[in-house]
C-alpha cells in the first residue's frame, strides 16, 4: 500500500472524528442553553401565577371596602 493512501485513511479518520466531537460538543451545549432557558420560563410562569392570583385577591379586597364604606 502506497503511503498516501495511508496517509489519506488517517486523514479522513482524523477528519470524521473531528467533526463528530463537534457536533457532539454543538449538541450538548444546545440542550444545555434549552435546560438553561426551560428554568427561566418556568420561574417566569410561576411570577405570572402569583400575580394573577394576587389580582383576584385585590378585587375582593376592593369590593370589601366598597361594601364597608356603603354600611
Amino acid at each position: 500500500m502506497p503511503v498516501e493512501v495511508i496517509v489519506a485513511g488517517m486523514s479522513l479518520i482524523g477528519t470524521l472524528a473531528g467533526t463528530f466531537a463537534g457536533i457532539m460538543l454543538s449538541v450538548n451545549l444546545t440542550n444545555y442553553r434549552i435546560e438553561q432557558l426551560e428554568k427561566k420560563v418556568a420561574e417566569h410562569n410561576k411570577v405570572v401565577e402569583r400575580t394573577y392570583k394576587l389580582e383576584g385577591q385585590m378585587l375582593e379586597v376592593q369590593h370589601d371596602i366598597r361594601d364597608m364604606k356603603n354600611l
